[in-house]
């Protein structure tokens, strides 16, 4: 024996649908949690030691021109004289402010390649920059 349903069941049927995909959505509107890999790097990218990102380095070739580019595309293990990916950002590495909303110590070296997990959404007061060509 076939059951056919009614028109009435159908649409409660398919409101019911509805309002479980747009719940689930609600839920799911992106995970504001991402992991965030970090290197020192110079103005256009490029991996430097990890030293000239140290506020307390006083050797030659430290100071300014040096940056943490950020993104939760990097991984570590990008090696000193390559470019970074395309798509991070960066911020000045003396930026207390900046360290602190990514969880990094406000002072101090940055081991290149560090993951910080948990990170809030692309947070930060960092300054968008393109990395890679």
């Amino acid at each position: 024996m076939t059951r056919r349903m009614t028109s009435r069941s159908v649409s409660l049927t398919s409101t019911f649908l509805l309002l479980a995909a747009g719940g689930a959505a609600a839920c799911d509107n992106g995970n504001q949690y991402q992991d965030e890999g970090f290197y020192c790097a110079d103005a256009n990218g490029v991996i430097v030691d990890e030293d000239y990102c140290d506020d307390d380095y006083h050797g030659g070739g430290g100071g300014g021109g040096f940056f943490i580019w950020h993104s939760s595309g990097y991984r570590s293990g990008y090696p000193i004289g390559s470019r970074l990916p395309a798509g991070g950002s960066k911020f000045a590495y003396n930026d207390a402010a900046a360290r602190r909303s990514f969880g990094l110590p406000s002072t101090g070296k940055i081991g290149n390649g560090t993951v910080k997990t948990s990170v809030v959404g692309k947070g930060g007061t960092g300054t968008s920059g393109k990395s890679g060509s």
